[in-house]
Order: C-alpha cells, then structure tokens, then sequence
C-alpha cells in the first residue's frame, strides 16, 4: 500500500517529550514527500473530525515544549462499535490512509481493537511517563518526569535535614513503581513504597526507627500513588501510631507531567518519531516502536497489551543496602 496521507495524534496522560515526537513525525513525511494531519484531542477527536493539516511550520519552535500541541483525552466512546464506526467513516472521508499515535496501555489498546475494525495500518509510539509498557526498555516522557521529582525531593531534603523531620513524598505510578523506584535511588530515599510489593507497616517503621537510632539527620520515604498502603497520607498516618516523629506529607502530583523535555526525551522522541513513519511507509502495522538499549525495534501491539513490562527487582535491593 502506497500511502500518501498520515494521520498522528496523542492519547492518554500527557508526557513531555510528545512534541518533539510529533516534529519529527511530521517532518519525516513530509520529506518523503506525505501529507500529514493532525487529530486533535486523540480517539475523541477522530470521531468528532477534529483534524488539522500540519505542514513543516506547523511544528517550529515546539521541540522545547512540554504536554501537546495536539491536545489529549480519554474516549469512553471510541470503544463502542457506534464510535470506532464514526472514526473509521471521518478517516475515509479525509483520505487518512496510515495512523501514528503516541500514547501508553490504553491508547494501544484503543488501537489494537480498532485495528480489527478496519484495515487501516496503525503504529503506536511510546509515550508515557510511567515507563511500563512491555517491549520498550523507554518511554517518552519518563526521563524527564524523573529529573523532576528529584529536583523536587532534593529541595525537600534540605528542609528535612534542618527540621529533623521524615517526609513522605508521593510520586505518580498508579499502577507501577518504576518512577518511584527510580526516584528513590536516585534521591537516596529511606524506603520505596510501589504496587508491585505489599506495604508492610510495622517492618516499615523499625527500619526508620533504626534510621533515628543511627542518627540521621532526615528520612524521604518515596510512595507510588498506587502503592496498596492506600497513598501517601494514610501511610503515614498509620506510621505516626506507632513512631514519634515529626512526619510531613507532600504529594507532588502534576506537576511531574510538565515540563521542557530533557535532551534524553527529545532525541528518543525523534527517534521514535523517524521510525514510525519509516514502519508505516514499509507496510508495517499494528506495531510499537520500542527501545532496546541500543536501537529501535517494532513490537506487535498485542503482545504490548497483554504483558507488563517485568519488575526490577536487582534495583530494588539496592536499596537495602543504600539506605543504611
């Protein structure tokens, strides 16, 4: 199939990073000589027909720029056959012949099920700051939500130490730790709290007491939202029954999605950019652009939505001995 027309958009939780990966999209085709157009606000927008024809200046000066020119958000009605149908119906009528979109689990899942709808061929690209999707060792956004949280618990730390407080700092991971894994080793935190591993109260609390008993002089205790403790503020109420300390809470919430992205996000962002146009015009479909350390692979979206991307669990006990 010769395409000619390119569609991208952005779905799910914003990350930074999705400009620059939305530059080099569209600047990628339109070297290769394709037409490129932009649908806004994801599946919600290709069923309303939201689309915007993007040219070279479309994308100038954005690379820089966190969230997404393209607008993002969730569509409980693109999962309905009424939906997918409608979509399908304003892509044919625009002349869409081939879908690039970056996004996380649901946006793929969105797209795998679409893709038995239809044949029009669909490459995903990774972007979410929570680095869990299966196939790719990186996704957009993750470096630079990390380097956030640690600029923010660096600062934090500066008061814990002249304040002799512990603080719990909650970071986002609704349903994985990695960014609370990677911020906790990164930060020198006390404890790392994830869904991935039970809470456990009380083990918690001896090894802070230890912690006071060695004299140290502040304890960050890093918690992912999701993390079956119930959150940042209930574990840490729990904590204060059985440990007599000056505890404080701090919930860093969104502001680890925005953000200039940092060099490491916008050069895998154009990477991964290059090489879904490059993938889509090879015939390729239903695939993810992954990285493997080294280089760029395509991974079947199926298996991305139906496995998760395995627990690290070397790096966890690191921090046993890290936090002595």
């Amino acid at each position: 199939m010769n395409i000619q027309k390119i569609a991208i958009l952005t779905s799910g939780g914003d990350s930074p990073g999705m400009n620059a990966c939305i530059r080099s999209v569209v600047r990628c085709a339109i070297s290769q000589k394709r037409n490129v157009i932009g649908i806004m606000r994801g599946y919600e927008g290709m069923i309303h027909g939201e689309f915007v024809e993007l040219n070279a200046r479309s994308v100038s000066n954005i690379l820089q720029r966190g969230g997404t020119i393209l607008k993002t958000a969730r569509s409980k009605a693109f999962m309905t056959t009424e939906g997918m149908k409608k979509a399908y119906d304003n892509l044919c009528e625009e002349g869409i012949e081939g879908i690039i979109a970056i996004g996380g689990d649901g946006t793929f899942k969105g797209a795998v099920a679409f893709n038995k709808f239809n044949n029009i061929p669909f490459i995903g690209i990774p972007g979410t700051i929570d680095n869990d999707l299966f196939g790719t060792d990186y996704t957009i956004g993750f470096d630079t939500a990390l380097n956030t949280i640690i600029d923010a618990v660096d600062k934090i730390k500066d008061t814990a130490a002249s304040h002799d407080r512990l603080f719990f700092v909650e970071v986002m991971g609704r349903d994985s730790g990695c960014l609370a894994l990677y911020a906790g080793i990164a930060c020198g935190a006390e404890e790392i709290l994830m869904p991935e591993q039970k809470t456990d109260i009380n083990a918690l609390v001896e090894k802070l007491k230890e912690s006071v008993l060695r004299r140290k002089t502040s304890s960050v205790v890093i918690v992912a939202e999701g993390d079956d403790g119930g959150g940042a503020f209930k574990i840490a109420e729990a904590v204060k029954k059985s440990f007599d300390y000056d505890i404080k809470v701090t919930v860093l919430g969104h502001i680890q999605r925005g953000g200039s992205p940092t060099a490491k996000d916008r050069l895998m962002a154009t990477r991964f950019g290059a090489e879904a146009v490059a993938a889509l015009l090879n015939g390729q479909t239903n695939k993810m652009t992954g990285w493997n350390g080294k280089e760029v692979t395509l991974i079947d979206l199926e298996k991305v939505v139906k496995q998760h991307n395995p627990f690290d669990k070397r790096l966890v006990s690191y921090n046993n001995f890290l936090s002595l």
